[in-house]
Formats: structure tokens, C-alpha cells, sequence
């Protein structure tokens, strides 16, 4: 069963009325100038993250709600979304309201269920208990409010920016910190060397280190063996191609190389570990243009198994995808909110006949420029 379309209102840059529907496919592709909407989308996941471990408050108090609701609780009382799921034997909608209380929070004010089985006429839906500061999905037996807490739970946001000198993934981490890879690849060798030493999924393991070869000749491999003294403990060490017992540490690789093995690593891991949506925010950030054309090689692999969200503004990511993989986001300035359009090859094909897609993007003729 994938996420099929969300319905959003009164969420960050997204109005409280008409709100936006927004499909999502195998891979969709966020498209859109600076300040248009394409982050909060993307933190609209990481709220939902939040929900299913019983934790929206705490994202609550991390952002604030003036910042959650639409020109804050002035303008915006509460924030609801529908999203709608789908597979070949039926179709669950899940809807939730948040309203705002005082002091300063938002509570579930709706919870609703909806299961309809292909072929029966009429769905069923139910109500959770509403009124609490978290959801009860995750506490309802009902099969449904089971399935759909797997699929929500399986959604990860990751964004693989910071690569200074005291990030994590620089740094040395737990061994046995390896259930997942952290949204910030904070734990990318304890990892590695989970599928490196694991019969099951060492071939895996080979698989992304190929991969990395391929944009980094240099590369031979990672040194994975525990920090002497401390064998609890993991670095992103590794040799170059050389044959040459020289160990390089994580300072060592450049930005870009950093971000682009986690970035390979998070898509190409075994099958059974892939998160059920992966929400990639500026995956392109510090890649070379053929480092962008394998990974999106590598995006299109892993979507025969998970679905995938890129926020991009990288013109030579866009041109390596479709115009029905595109949904273009910009600001409407007479609403002073975002507006999220999708896109059609076949109302676009005079067009793309002369131009490649970033190249309307450039003049315009998709939107989405400031």
C-alpha cells in the first residue's frame, strides 16, 4: 500500500481554507524557487514522524505553534490533513485534525478512519477518542489503524547537510547504533559495518561501495574495524585504491563525497531495512553533475521498492526525471501562500520536443520561479 495523495490546511505557508492536494507517485519531485514551500512540506513528514512515536508535543515545542499555523492562531485555529493510501484491494484514508489550546499548544480536536475495499460499495470508517495532546493510532487495535500506523511509522526524513567538522557522521558512534540509518547519517559507519558483517547483507554492502567508486575512483573501501582501546566504538575510516595500508579518516573526503555515501547507502540498503517513504531534502547539495546523474539512477532503483520525495532546485537533478514526476511549487502572492501544481508530459510534449525540462523551468513555462 503506498501514500497516494495528501489533502493539507492551515499548515506553515499553506492556507487554512481551500488548503493543497498534493499526488505523490513512485518518485516525486519537489520543484521550487527559495521560500516557495518546499521545506515545509518536507517538515510536515518529520511532524508526522513525530505523531506516530507519541511525541507531537515535543515537536510542537520545538517549532511553535505560531510557526505551525498559517499566519499563526490569529488568522489559523488548527491545521488538518487527509492522506490517502492505496493498493490493489483497497483504499484507507486517514484524517486529523489539530486544533489550537492555551497555553500555546495544539491537541487532536479529529482522528478519523477510512477502509474501503475494492468491490464494496460503502467504506467503513470509525472515530479515535479525540481531546488528548497525542494520537491514538498507535494504541487502537483495530486492523486498519494498524496498517496505516506500519505505513506512517516507515516514513523518514532525511537530510544529509552538515558535514562540518563536529558533525556526527564525522564523528566516532555506538557499534551497535545500526538498527537504521539516522536522518542525519549520524551512525553511517556502525551502519556500514552492520552490512559489512551480516551474511545477509554483505552483498549489499558491496553493492554501495561499487557505487561510490564509481563517482570517487580514488576510492577502494571502508575500514570498519573498531577504534583500538574501545572496541564499542566506529569511524568512518577508509584506504584508497591504491592498495596502500594509508588510513584515511572521515576529514579526509570531501563534502560532497560525504553526503553523496550517505546518500547511497540510505538507498541502496537490503530491501527488508529500506523505510517504507524516504523524504530527501536537497539531495543534489555539493554533488558533481555526474555524481547527480548516478544518483538519480540509484532514486529510480530504489523506487521500485520504496516511495521517494526529493525537494530540489537543481536543474540538472530535474532534467534526469519526467514532467509527470514533477510537482512545482511556488508562492501565490495574492494569498500569500504556497501553491503545489503537477505537471503533464503530454500537455508539455510541443515543449519538450525543443526544451529539456530544467530549461522551461528557467523560462518559466512550469512556474515555480520567484
Amino acid at each position: 500500500m503506498k501514500l497516494h495523495e495528501i489533502h493539507l490546511k492551515g499548515y506553515k505557508s499553506i492556507d487554512g481554507q481551500d488548503g493543497q492536494i498534493i499526488p505523490l507517485r513512485d518518485v516525486t519531485v519537489l520543484l521550487g524557487a527559495n521560500g516557495s514551500g518546499k521545506s515545509n512540506l518536507v517538515s510536515f513528514f518529520k511532524m508526522l514522524n513525530y505523531m506516530t512515536t507519541g511525541a507531537l508535543q515535543q515537536y510542537v515545542g520545538k517549532q511553535g505553534v505560531s510557526r505551525l499555523l498559517f499566519y499563526g492562531p490569529k488568522q489559523t485555529e488548527s491545521i488538518s490533513f487527509e492522506l490517502k493510501f492505496e493498493d490493489d484491494a483497497a483504499h484507507d484514508t486517514y484524517e486529523v485534525k489539530l486544533s489550537y489550546g492555551l497555553p500555546d499548544r495544539l491537541f487532536i480536536s479529529g482522528e478519523k478512519i477510512t477502509y474501503h475495499k475494492i468491490g464494496e460499495s460503502k467504506p467503513q470508517q470509525y472515530f479515535l477518542e479525540s481531546g488528548g495532546a497525542e494520537s491514538e493510532l498507535k494504541k487502537d487495535k483495530q486492523q486498519t489503524s494498524k496498517v496505516l500506523h506500519g505505513l506512517l511509522s516507515g516514513i523518514r526524513t532525511y537530510q544529509f547537510h552538515d558535514t562540518s567538522d563536529t558533525a556526527k557522521i564525522k564523528d566516532r558512534g555506538y557499534v551497535d547504533d545500526a538498527k537504521y540509518l539516522r536522518s542525519d547519517a549520524g551512525n553511517l559507519a556502525a551502519f556500514l559495518k552492520m552490512l559489512k558483517d551480516h551474511n545477509k547483507y554483505t552483498k549489499y554492502y558491496e553493492r554501495i561501495v561499487r557505487h561510490i567508486q564509481r563517482v570517487m575512483p580514488q576510492f577502494g573501501d571502508f575500514d570498519l574495524e573498531p577504534i583500538p582501546g574501545n572496541k564499542d566504538y566506529v569511524r568512518l575510516n577508509w584506504k584508497d585504491a591504491s592498495g596502500s595500508d594509508y588510513l584515511f579518516d572521515p576529514d579526509q573526503i570531501s563534502d560532497g563525497s560525504l553526503r553523496f555515501m550517505a546518500l547511497v547507502t540510505l538507498l541502496l540498503q537490503p530491501p527488508d531495512l529500506l523505510p517504507k517513504f524516504i523524504v530527501l531534502d536537497e539531495p543534489e547539495l555539493g554533488l558533481h553533475p555526474a555524481a547527480i546523474a548516478e544518483l538519480a539512477g540509484i532514486v529510480r532503483s530504489a523506487a521500485q521498492k520504496t516511495q521517494l520525495l526529493l525537494a530540489t532546485q537543481s536543474t540538472r537533478l530535474v532534467d534526469e526525471f519526467s514532467a509527470d514526476d514533477l510537482v512545482v511549487v511556488e508562492r501565490n502572492d495574492e494569498k500569500n501562500c504556497s501553491i503545489f501544481k503537477t505537471m503533464d508530459s503530454e500537455q508539455l510534449k510541443d515543449w519538450l520536443d525543443r526544451y529539456s525540462l530544467s530549461e522551461l523551468w528557467e523560462k518559466n513555462v512550469l512556474g515555480g520561479q520567484p
